[in-house]
């Protein structure tokens, strides 16, 4: 139960609750116990532990599922469960799975009686279809116990001591109480994007669940075109009062993003972000950092993580608000896939999420600005155990992203009279890339002229298939009608 506050305050705590409820499209749900879960050595154990004590049901969501041992190990969780009579639902993305290969990998567990789906595979008729993915990581048991995270299901979280490399630094959380029922709903609501829906027998009434505690979550459900964690992002910065401590893995602001840190800063808020030093996937490391100079100059203070990989999505604001989930800050994960994140308004774990920040910034270098460009000052020196301990490979979604911080970093320069600082190799890369095609297309226009064609007409067939498809639907349901 949220209790009840009199006076001035309960009005203000009521206008606040509206605000935030309506901006992230998602109540605040009281009578819940959480649990902060660090790195895979945290997460993975309780996963499987909840997986292996199912009697009911469980809902397994994920963006990546790898066919390496750590992928294996928890499929033959889920076939165990799946032929003891659980009721077993399977959603993974079919690019983060690698599309067809992954399919061998799943069958076992369809044939025990599981119910396996992948999201948004290519089609014919939706030529961009696959910029919409399913980034989210839950898992839900029984209606009782519920995980969101940042991790995957590969062997990559786990590390290589033998090679040297650490575990990749990641953050989950455990919930149990009535918001449990929300993450299920979550799940419902791509399950039926990729296929049918879930009976309402399957999903459990959040009347059903008893309060096993006093911390107050939101289950932030975002799906493609709303924004609705990044508005929840610039509110929280907007009313932060201290602090507004963030940790993200691919980081690509939009503008206003960028603004709202930068006014939050400006006003005496201390800001403070921290990314990889390296990023699994190399291209995004330079595109990321030409995104510091804003920053810095409104007086953000940024840090580079120095171990294999930085993987975590956190924030945590003034010692009494806490964010931990699946979305980047960038605009693929704003505005084009679905994702899963929980807010908690609660002082101890808001407290856990700050003494971890700081457990995390000794292992990281801050970034200063002097003189035009930005040079890096370490705050404590790089272990030199952890030098080159980069993470080799990861999941390609980030692409995207990077391909709009390109195209705006072009935009700026063409449009703006200004000097674009540190975007220098982006903008010098389009110069080249930009000159290549011109020749092209002056000595050999046929490369261009055909493939552009291609394109041409696959969009047109596929807006074409749409259309026959709206027609026989509003046919069919005119016949409907006529006959009753």
């Amino acid at each position: 139960m949220i209790e009840p506050v009199a006076g001035p305050k309960a009005s203000l705590r009521l206008q606040a609750d509206q605000a935030f409820s309506r901006t992230a499209g998602a109540p605040l749900v009281g009578g819940n116990a959480i649990r902060l879960l660090k790195d895979a050595g945290e997460n993975y154990p309780a996963w499987l532990a909840a997986i292996r004590s199912a009697e009911r049901s469980i809902f397994f969501e994920s963006y990546i599922v790898a066919n390496d041992p750590t992928g294996r190990e928890f499929r033959d969780a889920l076939i165990e469960r799946a032929r003891a009579g659980v009721r077993v639902r399977v959603l993974h993305d079919w690019l983060g799975c690698n599309g067809p290969i992954s399919r061998g990998f799943w069958r076992p567990l369809a044939a025990a009686g599981a119910v396996v789906r992948a999201f948004n595979p290519p089609r014919f008729d939706s030529p961009l279809g696959w910029l919409s993915r399913d980034h989210r990581k839950s898992i839900c048991v029984d209606g009782r116990v519920a995980f969101i995270s940042g991790l995957c299901v590969t062997k990559a979280w786990l590390g290589n001591p033998a090679a040297g490399k650490e575990a990749w630094r990641d953050t989950g959380i455990e919930i149990r109480g009535p918001a449990v029922a929300d993450v299920e709903r979550a799940f419902a609501q791509v399950w039926a994007v990729a296929g049918t829906q879930l009976s309402d027998e399957e999903l459990t009434s959040p009347d059903s669940i008893p309060e096993v505690g006093d911390v107050l979550v939101r289950v932030v459900a975002s799906v493609p075109a709303t924004a609705g964690l990044m508005r929840l992002d610039q509110l929280i910065a907007a009313i932060a009062r201290l602090r507004l401590w963030l940790t993200d893995a691919y980081f690509f602001p939009v503008p206003a993003y960028v603004q709202a840190l930068c006014a939050a800063s400006r006003d005496g808020v201390d800001v403070r972000l921290m990314v990889p030093g390296a990023s699994d996937i190399p291209l995004l490391s330079p595109l990321s950092r030409s995104a510091y100079r804003p920053l810095l100059e409104a007086g953000v203070r940024v840090f580079e993580w120095n171990g294999t990989m930085l993987h975590s999505k956190t924030a945590v604001a003034d010692g009494r608000w806490a964010r931990v989930g699946s979305t980047n800050l960038n605009i693929a994960s704003f505005i084009g896939n679905y994702e899963l994140d929980v807010a908690v308004e609660n002082l101890q774990f808001a407290a856990e999420m700050e003494r971890q920040y700081r457990e995390d910034l000794m292992l990281a270098t801050e970034i200063v600005l002097r003189s035009r460009w930005h040079s890096v000052r370490p705050e404590r020196a790089e272990p030199a155990a952890l030098r080159g301990r980069r993470a080799p490979s990861g999941s390609a979604g980030r692409a995207a992203a990077g391909a709009v911080r390109f195209g705006t970093s072009v935009r700026s320069a063409i449009t703006s009279a200004s000097t674009v600082y540190g975007d220098g190799r982006i903008i010098a890369g389009a110069a080249v890339l930009l000159s290549a095609l011109a020749a092209i297309a002056v000595f050999w226009p046929h490369v261009i002229a055909w493939p552009v064609a291609a394109i041409a007409a696959w969009f047109a067939a596929a807006l074409f298939i749409r259309a026959w498809r709206g027609w026989r639907a509003a046919t069919k349901g005119r016949t409907g009608s006529g006959g009753r």
